[in-house]
């Protein structure tokens, strides 16, 4: 690649604009390719004597989006280092400049992106709410591999650098001011022109800064005695979240501790050789797959037959309701909210501008935008104005005949091509659809709850659904921000359906004298964010003791015969459990704030599972019983049909149900461990636990055949 298909120098007044510009691409990543024409702008800034200082800048919407990690090819120890050694004598030369460059940064800055600009002799940002810095490569199992780990730290304080690259969040730019990432905040429309100013005024004058830690960051970052304790803490903190499944955040409170004992130097030469090492760990592969995945899946294969969508209407205004509405109305469609009370309509708007203003708090949204947003939601108690709506979601109570009468409602006071989707996350579509005038225009869009949060929505077809339905759903689901999945109609989907076998074999352990804090540990360290057991109470032991009862788990013991289901939920919720929504559940809650009080459970609901004795079973047993109860289901569906490949099974698993990112999801897990392993450890339960973990045909197929999942 040539200069000019990345770099364009202007000069004007004694300063160099560096303007980045990757041609063929919607935003710029710099690979390896890249690197060595940084070296060519560098000698010809360094021996133009009109060039007294420079600016880089960027001619798209954003600064630097972060690294082409796909364009890095490693397989063994030794091949990346020389890259990466490479970037960092690049971004020496930068730092040590005669010439001061100054970084002018608009939009997404991420990564090598802020990493660049840390070796710049200034930073000034736009005050665009666009603007964003950040070090996410923790997010793909990689630590700052140009030089972050040592300038960070030193620019902000040790603290504020570690809590940055361990948790890979975003730093607006506001904040970046504040906590002195950036020297200078600008209108976008003045950037180019402040960024020239800044640049020659320190030809003359280095920029003194301020020290913007507080007096307590001082004193614990002041000396080595103190800022062990930081490291040790911050150790202690990350093997408590991960439970040490995730290498990348010690690596990086290693580099900063070494680069702070030994020198910037010694800490360069670590960070070389460890980013190549995680680089090479298989948790990191599996990371960057996911990356991929949620990469390709912002592409609508079906973009052709998308229709437009302007106007939403929303049948039930309770939480899922009210989720829904707020992920759509800010993305310009206009909210017909219908419920058939007015004080869920109104908690729903209350709901949702408490958000709004958390956002305005953030810099992330104007008030004014937000007025416009909340103005754009009708709450109702009739269906006026449902002849204006596109798509009709319903997120009423799971109840058949229900939602069937909704269904024949909606279609009398719709127009003819009306999509109707129901957020059911158990019910058959087919079944909802059964009765209706228009069964091609029937749906399933499931989200996942709390709905702005969460990233999944799997849409659900039916062998009548129309492609240009599907096709619209998903332009929806996308433009929502979520990350979709297309799954062919069956009880519980994919995901419920995965996720039940899972659930009722925590609650056959409990029943068998099983711990839940043990139950929940295990699964912890397994890999999964929270436990079965705390997750029953986090859905609602309601809302499982329905999907237990229901057609689900009718067909999971048609599929297996002699299989064991657990009806202790249903018991449960008879007497009155429904988890943390009415803090009575699996364990306590705080009576004011409703928050779980931590470790302690509800020694009464052993009375539901054989009385308060209780054992500890063997931590494996308890991670394959319950971790390859859902992993058999998957294949299962994948076997069936029901999931088209095993990306979307991944996808689905990892951001609907939490499955380790780390293991890639159900189907790299099994091409990790290989598939003859699997049958193995599924034969092994089935052994001892009974027909229920019979492999699934294709587990046993692929294990014949040494074949993966994926190529």
């Amino acid at each position: 690649m040539q200069q000019e298909d990345f770099i364009t120098i202007e000069k004007k007044d004694g300063v160099a604009t560096i303007w980045l510009d990757l041609k063929g691409e919607k935003m710029n990543v710099v690979s390896p390719d890249l690197i060595g024409l940084f070296d060519g702008m560098m000698d010809a800034l360094e021996s133009d004597p009109e060039v007294l200082a420079a600016v880089i800048i960027s001619r798209k919407k954003d600064f630097i989006a972060g690294a082409d990690i796909k364009s890095f090819k490693i397989e063994k120890v030794g091949d990346f280092q020389p890259i990466t050694k490479k970037g960092h004598d690049i971004l020496d030369r930068l730092e040590n400049s005669k010439k001061p460059v100054v970084a002018a940064i608009h939009g997404t800055c991420y990564g090598l992106g802020t990493e660049l600009s840390l070796a710049c002799a200034a930073r000034i940002a736009s005050n665009d709410r666009s603007t964003k810095l950040a070090l996410p490569e923790v997010k793909l199992g990689l630590l700052p591999g140009g030089g972050g780990t040592q300038r960070l730290p030193r620019l902000v304080g040790i603290q504020k650098a570690l809590d940055m690259m361990l948790t890979g969040k975003n730093i607006f730019a506001r904040k970046a001011l504040k906590m002195g990432l950036v020297d200078e905040l600008v209108h976008k429309s003045a950037l180019h022109r402040s960024a020239c100013e800044l640049a020659l005024s320190l030809v003359k004058k280095p920029l003194k800064r301020k020290d913007k830690r507080n007096f307590q960051e001082k004193v614990l970052e002041s000396n080595p005695f103190t800022r062990k304790i930081i490291f040790d803490q911050a150790r202690k903190m990350v093997q408590g979240m991960t439970k040490g499944n995730y290498p990348a955040p010690f690596e990086i409170i290693n580099c900063v501790q070494i680069g702070y004992e030994k020198g910037r130097n010694v800490g360069f030469a670590e960070e070389i050789v460890r980013f190549e090492k995680l680089m090479l760990s298989p948790e990191s592969e599996q990371l960057r797959n996911i990356f991929f995945a949620m990469t390709a899946k912002k592409k609508n294969p079906l973009q052709d037959k998308v229709r437009e969508v302007d106007t939403l209407a929303m049948l039930g205004a309770g939480f899922m309701g009210a989720g829904i509405a707020e992920v759509s109305v800010t993305k310009g469609i206009d909210i017909l909210l219908k419920d058939i009370k007015n004080e869920t309509l109104a908690s729903a708007k209350q709901t949702i501008w408490k958000n709004f203003k958390r956002k305005i708090k953030r810099k992330a949204l104007t008030k004014v935008e937000a007025e416009s947003y909340i103005n754009s939601i009708t709450g109702q108690l009739d269906y006026d104005n449902f002849d204006k709506a596109d798509i009709v979601v319903e997120a009423v109570f799971e109840d058949l005949g229900l939602k069937q009468r909704i269904l024949a409602e909606t279609e009398a006071v719709t127009r003819p091509d009306c999509i109707f989707a129901s957020n059911t996350s158990a019910l058959p579509i087919s079944a909802i659809a059964e009765k209706a005038e228009r069964p091609e225009l029937v749906i399933g869009m499931h989200y996942f709850s709390p709905v702005p949060k969460m990233p999944l929505l799997e849409i659900v077809k039916t062998e009548q659904t129309a492609d240009w339905v599907i096709a619209t759903c998903l332009d929806i689901g996308i433009k929502q921000g979520k990350t979709c999945i297309v799954v062919k109609d069956g009880p519980g989907f994919y995901t419920t359906r995965i996720l039940a076998p899972m659930m009722n074999e925590a609650l056959l352990m409990l029943e068998e004298g099983g711990d839940m804090l043990q139950i929940d540990k295990e699964m912890k360290i397994f890999g999964f964010p929270v436990g079965p057991v705390t997750l029953m109470d986090e859905v609602g032991i309601d809302v499982g003791a329905h999907i237990m009862s229901g057609d689900l788990m009718k067909h999971y013991v048609s599929q297996r015969a002699g299989a064991k289901v657990s009806t202790t939920l249903i018991e449960l919720f008879k007497a009155g459990y429904s988890g943390r929504k009415n803090k009575k559940g699996f364990y306590l809650y705080d009576e004011k704030t409703g928050k779980k009080v931590k470790g302690k459970v509800n020694e009464k609901i052993y009375d539901f599972f054989g009385g308060k004795e209780r054992l500890q079973l063997p931590s494996e047993e308890v991670q394959h019983r319950a971790g390859f109860a859902m992993v058999n289901e998957a294949a299962l569906c994948l076997q069936e049909g029901i999931i088209d490949n095993p990306l979307d099974g991944d996808v689905g698993a990892i951001f609907g149900l939490g499955f380790p990112p780390f293991k890639g999801g159900p189907f790299r897990y099994m091409d990790s461990i290989g598939a003859d392993k699997a049958v193995e450890i599924l034969e092994k339960l089935a052994a001892k636990h009974g027909i229920r973990f019979k492999p699934a045909d294709i587990i046993v197929e692929y294990a014949k055949e040494g074949k993966k999942f994926y190529d």
